[in-house]
């Protein structure tokens, strides 16, 4: 009557054990499935407004570019939307770890989180990041990679002051050889940075690379991956799609140039090693 493993009635307890065990089982979801960069992006939790934009965005180039691997701990700052969290989430679930350093108010991505579970739920760790007020984003030397897509403008709108804060953040979080990567709307070369964060949400990349490196960052790399030399960078960023917040008779102008020249930097967390004293 009973299967071997739990046979024999006077062995109730045992009988609910086996069933307990079973019933966790059942509520605990299967192994991700590694999937490629190309695959994340094609998935179908995403939808078709997101991939009407990847022409501008390039997610797998830029995401290749900053070097990401599969068993990584990535951190993703200030997510908005969660539209490169719908790409980043489902690539790192089978053998790394993504999280989330969003605003505690950000209800909308919390709620695109609850809502699909099955792509998000086992994988997405979220903390709370509220520059200058909350800029701690986990142990030192615990991840491998930090993220921000189109936010350090934000940030030095606040302050530079704050704008550090989030470098020092991001450093003191990355082991040695981690790499922070930066994709950011593009002023013109020295550019004023706060006026130019304020009035048209960029940023130079000279003084993008300068306060990077200040922090205790290595400039690594530089791509054009993100560049559009349609844009004039000399407009609010706004104004261009997906957003076209100008006038309505601008909008068929501000379509033929596109979304926003960015620039896309990688910098990486080099920790000189300790001096050798002694004699050869």
């Amino acid at each position: 009557m009973f299967h071997r493993t739990c046979k024999p009635l006077f062995l109730l307890p045992a009988l609910l054990l086996c069933a307990a065990v079973a019933q966790a089982a059942n509520t605990t979801p299967p192994p991700a499935k590694e999937i490629s960069l190309q695959d994340a992006v094609a998935g179908s939790w995403r939808s078709d407004a997101n991939k009407a934009r990847d022409v501008y965005r390039h997610p797998v180039e830029t995401l290749q570019f900053f070097g990401i691997q599969p068993g990584m701990t990535v951190i993703e700052l200030s997510p908005g939307g969660g539209w490169y969290t719908e790409i980043l989430a489902p690539y790192l679930a089978a053998h790394g770890q993504l999280i989330e350093a969003s605003s505690p108010k950000a209800e909308k991505f919390t709620a695109k989180l609850k809502a699909n579970p099955e792509v998000f739920g086992h994988i997405v760790k979220v903390i709370p990041f509220a520059p200058p007020d909350q800029v701690n984003l986990g142990p030192p030397n615990s991840a491998d990679m930090v993220l921000t897509f189109r936010n350090t403008h934000d940030w030095l709108i606040h302050s530079p002051e704050t704008l550090d804060a989030v470098f020092k953040a991001s450093y003191d979080v990355l082991k040695p050889g981690g790499v922070l990567g930066i994709e950011e709307h593009r002023a013109k070369p020295f550019s004023d940075a706060r006026v130019t964060a304020g009035a048209l949400h960029r940023i130079s990349e000279d003084y993008m690379i300068s306060q990077a490196m200040k922090a205790g960052f290595q400039l690594g790399d530089v791509s054009e991956i993100n560049a559009n030399p349609n844009d004039p960078e000399d407009i609010n960023v706004h104004r261009l799609p997906p957003d076209l917040s100008g006038p309505e008779d601008e909008h068929a102008k501000m379509k033929t140039i596109g979304e926003s020249d960015r620039m896309t930097l990688k910098f990486v967390k080099v920790v000189a090693s300790p001096a050798v004293t002694g004699h050869p």
